[in-house]
Parts: C-alpha cells; structure tokens; sequence
C-alpha cells in the first residue's frame, strides 16, 4: 500500500513542486510534506516487518503458523502505520503550526529539517533497519546453507514427506533471495538522499537533491517490479486486478498458483 501511495500521491506532487509554483497552499504543502514522511517510513518499516517474516519462516518453519498469523500481521502493519505518523509529526511539527515559514517566495513549497533531527532521522529510518534487516538475512543465510547441505548428505534417504519438504524449502529460500534483492536496491535508492540531506544546500546543487530524492521514490516503484520478476503468482494477481477481472463473481476463488 505504501508503496502504491507514493507513485499516486508523492509522484505527481513532486513533479508539481518542481516544475510548477505550488498552487495549493501553504498549510496544503505542509500536509504534502507530513504525508510523504509517513508514507516512505512506513515503506521502509514494511521491508523490516518482511524480513521478520522471512526469519521465522526459514529458521523457525515448525512455529511459523502460530506465530505468524493473519491477526497478527494486521496488527503490525497498522503499528508501523501508527508509529511512522507519530514520529514523523515530531520532524515536521514546527512547519505544521506555521505552515510556509521556510518559503522565500509566493508559490514555494519547501521544509527545512535542522542538522540534529535529520542525524536522528537517518539513524532511526535507515542505518537501523538497514542493520536489522542485514543481520536477519545473515542468519537465514546460514540457516540456509546449513540445511542445504544436510538435505545433500541425506539425499538417498529422501521420501515423499521430505520432497514435499524440499520444495516448501526452495520456495522460502526464494523469499529470502528476493529479500536480499530488494535490500540491494533500498541500499542504492536511499544512500543518495541521504548523503544530500547530511550534506546541506549549500554543498548540493539543487539538480542533484531532485535526483537524490527521485531515486527515494523510486525504491517503491521498483519493489512491486522486483516481486513481479520473481513470483508469477504476483503477476498472476496483478493481471487480475488490472483487467478487472478481479471484480466478476467467483474471482476469490481463482487459482493464482
């Protein structure tokens, strides 16, 4: 959902931001500004909840369906949810009680966040998850190997339970590598805005913090693509929903698999 709410919102109201005067207000920008924090932080919020997922299901496979259930997932996305909005009504709580306080001019729409809170900012919402996130995917990593290669030393003694087995395994393996592809991606979309945003205006050109904050949303557009390269289920759905077949009688009951 995030990830869809930053290619129908945050998309065209940077592209109007830039290359237009903002027509809509101050206190509209401000709103504008709020919205586009919670909606990436909640992006990235969602990648760690994904490699949580992830580790449970590789190095716990006995009690992943106790311990991941459809409640539960529901309640800890709405909690990332939750907690990006409060934390992020901190960063921009100034601009909120005095919408436009940093434009210079008439149709501007700016915010300006103080060294300290983007410091904090970038540890909260990137150098954290990025270390949750890798030392997940190290551990899944291991826990991979390890099992690969006792399904190998036991390969003579395989029966239809442990082929079943096997391909359970494969397809969770698959899940982490989609993981880590995704990691790689976060990695390269996020550094260059944040290098931009520690390094000030007065050392970037206002060309490169566009570029830096485009490649920002552009995590979100490439993460369905990368789901969709991996999974034909993903593509299956997705062509579902687009041509609308999602809305005739029985469409529950297809078979994406």
């Amino acid at each position: 959902v995030s990830d869809f709410l930053v290619g129908l919102l945050l998309m065209p109201g940077e592209i109007l931001r830039n290359t237009a005067c903002w027509f809509l207000g101050d206190l509209m920008c401000s709103l504008y500004n709020y919205v586009s924090y919670i909606i990436t932080s909640t992006s990235v919020g969602d990648m760690v909840l994904i490699s949580v997922d992830r580790y449970v299901a590789i190095c716990d496979p006995l009690h992943y369906p106790s311990r991941v259930t459809e409640r539960r997932v529901k309640v800890c996305v709405c909690l990332c949810w939750l907690c990006s909005a409060l934390y992020n009504s901190g960063i921009v709580m100034s601009d909120l009680k005095q919408p436009g306080r940093y434009n210079s001019c008439h149709g501007e729409c700016v915010i300006a966040v103080i060294y300290v809170v983007g410091s904090l900012d970038l540890v909260l919402t990137f150098i954290v998850p990025v270390f949750v996130i890798v030392v997940l995917y190290m551990r899944v990593f291991v826990v991979a190997v390890s099992q690969a290669r006792t399904m190998r030393s036991h390969v003579t003694a395989v029966t239809l339970h442990l082929s079943m087995a096997a391909t359970s395994k494969k397809s969770e393996l698959k899940a982490a590598r989609t993981l880590g592809v995704l990691m790689l991606v976060f990695l390269t979309c996020f550094c260059p805005y944040y290098c931009v945003s520690l390094a000030g205006d007065e050392l970037i050109s206002h060309s490169s913090a566009s570029y830096s904050l485009f490649l920002f949303y552009l995590n979100s557009t490439l993460n369905p693509l990368i789901y969709a390269m991996f999974y034909p289920w993903f593509r299956k759905a997705v062509s579902l929903i687009v041509t609308l077949q999602i809305l005739h009688p029985g469409s529950s009951e297809v078979n994406i698999h």
